[in-house]
């Protein structure tokens, strides 16, 4: 065998063993929601507030039982704060 040969062969080698190298870092995409797509899919359900029924603002809500409950101001959510049980049926987060 002579020595262009055995050097083609080598780089060739290289080559393949580099591109089966390379297929294996692929970076993997998830198929999963991100959490923060979560968060807007359930902003999206309640569109009113449970105190006063005006429209929600997004920047004013609290976690109750593990899920948002968004409120038109501050005051609102005071009050679903001292008797939440009193708003919750109307929610749609908590119909299941």
């Amino acid at each position: 065998m002579s020595r262009r040969t055995l050097g083609l062969g080598l780089a060739i080698s290289f080559l393949l063993i580099g591109s089966i190298a390379m297929t294996g870092c692929k970076k993997k995409v998830s198929t999963e929601p991100a959490k923060s797509e979560q968060a807007v899919s359930e902003s999206i359900l309640q569109t009113s507030c449970p105190v006063m029924a005006g429209p929600i603002d997004k920047n004013i809500y609290t976690t109750y039982k593990g899920r948002k409950v968004y409120f038109c101001m501050q005051s609102c959510k005071e009050a679903f704060e001292k008797e939440p049980e009193k708003y919750v049926s109307d929610l749609p987060q908590f119909k299941d």
